[in-house]
C-alpha cells in the first residue's frame, strides 16, 4: 500500500494523501474486505472530526440572543459545518473525482518539449504557494487563538455535559480541541486545495492545447515554401484533430467538476459569507486582548483568502478557455488547404463556448464573484452591528 499518493502536482500529493490518512481516499490496490475496512475507518473519522463540533450548535442555543457570544460560536461552527458538507460531497463523488485527477495526471506527465513542461511547472508552482499560503494563515490564526485563551477557558466556546473548568477535565478538554482543530484545519485546507488545484490543471491543460495550435506547422514548413504539401497537410491535420480532441476532453473535464463541486461550492460561499461578516463583527469587539485580536484579523484574511483561490482558479478556467481560438488563429493558416482551413474554423468557433465552474448554478466562479461575496459580508456587518447597537441601547 502506498501512503503518498503519486501525483505530478505537489498540492494534490499533499492535500490526497491527507486524506488518504483519515479514511477518504482509498489507495488503488484496496479491494474486498481492505476495502470494506477502510470505509469503516473514513466513517469513525469523520464521526471523530466532525462530530466533536456539535458542542458548538449545542453552546449556539443555550446563548441564544447573545449576539456577541453567538458570533464567538457561529464563525468557526460554520467552516466546520461546510467542512462536513465537502466531507460528505468528497465520499459521494470520489470515483468520478478520482477518474478527473487521474486523467489530468496522465496528460500533465505526458508532455515533453520545453514550453509545455514550462506550462506544467508553473501551474504546480503556483498552486503550491496557494497551499503554503493558506496553510501559513490557518496555523498561525490557530495558534492566535489557542494562546490567547484566558486561564480556565477553553479556546473555542463549545458546550459539555461536564464541568471544564475543574482539573484534569479542563487540560484534556483543552487538549482534545486544539487536536481537533489541528486537524480538521489541515482537512480543510485539504480538501478546498484538491478543488483548486483540479480546476488549475485544467486551465492548465487548455493552455497546452493553445501551445499546441500555435504550433501546429511547426517543422512542416520554411521560410520559401507558400504553402503546405500534401503530406505536411496530413500531418498538420492529425495535430489538429489531437487538439479537437483535447479540447473536448477537457471541456467535459469541466463539467464533470462542475457537477461534483458546483453544489458544495455554492454552500461555502454562503458560509464563508457568514463567517467573514460574523469574524468582522468579532474582530472590532475584540479590545483587551491583542493576541485574540490579531489571530481574528488573520482567521478574517484566511476565510478571505479561501474565497479568492475558488474564483481566482475559475477565472483563469474561462480566460484560458477564450484563449483557445487567438492561440488557432496564431498558427500559419494561410499555408493551409482550404479544407484544412475549414477544419480549424471549427475548432475556433467551438472555443467561443467557454468552460467554467459555476457555484450551485448561480454565480460563476470569477474574481467579480469574489467582490460580489466581500460586498455582501460588508453590507451583512453592517446589519449585524446595527441590530447589536439596537440592543445595547434597549438595555440600557
Amino acid at each position: 500500500m502506498n501512503i503518498i499518493v503519486n501525483n505530478v502536482n505537489f498540492s494534490l500529493i499533499i492535500s490526497l494523501t491527507a486524506l488518504r490518512l483519515v479514511g477518504f481516499w482509498a489507495p488503488d490496490d484496496f479491494k474486498g474486505n481492505y476495502e470494506l475496512i477502510y470505509k469503516y475507518y473514513g466513517f469513525l473519522s469523520f464521526t471523530f472530526y466532525v462530530g466533536n463540533f456539535l458542542t458548538q450548535a449545542v453552546d449556539l442555543f443555550v446563548i441564544w440572543g447573545n449576539i456577541p457570544l453567538m458570533t464567538a460560536t457561529l464563525f468557526l461552527l460554520g467552516t466546520n459545518l461546510a467542512h462536513a458538507t465537502k466531507f460528505i460531497n468528497l465520499y459521494l463523488k470520489r470515483k468520478l473525482i478520482k477518474m478527473i485527477v487521474d486523467s489530468s495526471d496522465d496528460v500533465l506527465r505526458s508532455v515533453k518539449n520545453e514550453e509545455a513542461v514550462a506550462i506544467v511547472k508553473s501551474c504546480n508552482r503556483q498552486t503550491k504557494i496557494q497551499l503554503l499560503t493558506y496553510l501559513t494563515l490557518t496555523y498561525v490564526t490557530i495558534v492566535g487563538l489557542m494562546s490567547s485563551a484566558e486561564h480556565g477557558s477553553l479556546p473555542l466556546r463549545a458546550w459539555y455535559p461536564y464541568d471544564t473548568t475543574k482539573s484534569p477535565a479542563y487540560e484534556l478538554t483543552f487538549g482534545l480541541q486544539v487536536y481537533i482543530v489541528c486537524v480538521t484545519a489541515f482537512l480543510n485546507v485539504s480538501k478546498d486545495t484538491m478543488v483548486t488545484t483540479m480546476i488549475a490543471q485544467c486551465h492548465c491543460r487548455l493552455k497546452l492545447i493553445g501551445l499546441s495550435l500555435k504550433s501546429l506547422c511547426q517543422d512542416l514548413h520554411d521560410d520559401k515554401s507558400m504553402s503546405l504539401s500534401p503530406n505536411q497537410e496530413k500531418i498538420a491535420r492529425a495535430r489538429l484533430r489531437d487538439c479537437a480532441i483535447q479540447h473536448q476532453t477537457v471541456l467535459e473535464a469541466a463539467v464533470l467538476l462542475q457537477n461534483c463541486f458546483s453544489a458544495p461550492t455554492f454552500a461555502q460561499f454562503n458560509v464563508s459569507l457568514l463567517i467573514i461578516c460574523v469574524t468582522a463583527f468579532q474582530l472590532v469587539s475584540q479590545t483587551g486582548n491583542m493576541v485574540r485580536l490579531l489571530s481574528m484579523g488573520t482567521y478574517l484574511t484566511n476565510m478571505t483568502f479561501q474565497v479568492f483561490i475558488y474564483c481566482y482558479q475559475g477565472n483563469q478556467l474561462s480566460t484560458e478557455s477564450s484563449e483557445i481560438s487567438t492561440a488557432a488563429y496564431l498558427c500559419p493558416w494561410y499555408l493551409m488547404s482550404p479544407r484544412l482551413r475549414r477544419d480549424l474554423l471549427i475548432v475556433m468557433t467551438r472555443s467561443r463556448r467557454i468552460a467554467k465552474i459555476t457555484a450551485g448554478g448561480f454565480t460563476t466562479l470569477s474574481l467579480s464573484s469574489f467582490m460580489a461575496i466581500i460586498k455582501a459580508s460588508y453590507s451583512l456587518f453592517t446589519l449585524l452591528k446595527q441590530v447589536d447597537e439596537k440592543n445595547l441601547n434597549h438595555g440600557l
